[in-house]
């Protein structure tokens, strides 16, 4: 069992500071820093989310204020979301809708799943995962995209 290589308490005054740990060199690097907690954890899902797709391993750490002093808080790694029924696949696409459109829309279903996936906390997907966002984004339309990601973001924000 390989041990997690403790992280680096920042330095200065106490504020949001998510630090990666690079293997390759041994050390501890800091990767995003704001007052606010949410840009620091959305920057975390993102990089984690990139160094994955990579195939890196991530060890990340995330520091805060708590009393006025550093705090190091829990990450969330590796938490998965629970496999749930997907609902039927919508009605086809008319036969007029140029590709290209429907295409960017995917796209764009997807990022938006994404975000409120990463802004509740779940920025380490498994692959069952990422097949469950995929049959998301493929069924369901813009607006109930958006729904689903209010709610994770909504219920991100209560932790």
């Amino acid at each position: 069992m390989e041990s997690r290589p403790e992280s680096p308490r920042p330095q200065g005054a106490p504020r949001w500071v998510a630090m990666f740990y690079r293997p390759a060199t041994g050390s501890w690097r800091t990767a995003a820093q704001s007052p606010h907690r949410t840009p620091v954890l959305y920057a975390l899902g993102e990089m984690t989310q990139t160094l994955r797709a990579r195939g890196d391993e991530v060890t990340v750490a995330l520091w805060g204020p708590k009393d006025g002093a550093w705090h190091r808080f829990d990450t969330l790694q590796r938490q998965t979301t629970t496999s749930q029924p997907i609902p039927e696949p919508m009605p086809e696409r008319s036969p007029g809708e140029p590709a290209k459109l429907a295409e960017r829309m995917t796209g764009r279903r997807h990022q938006v799943l994404m975000a409120g996936l990463t802004k509740a906390g779940l920025y380490d997907l498994s692959p069952e995962d990422d097949t469950t966002v995929q049959a998301l984004v493929e069924r369901l339309d813009e607006a109930a995209v958006r729904r689903v990601a209010h709610w994770l973001a909504t219920a991100g924000g209560a932790r």
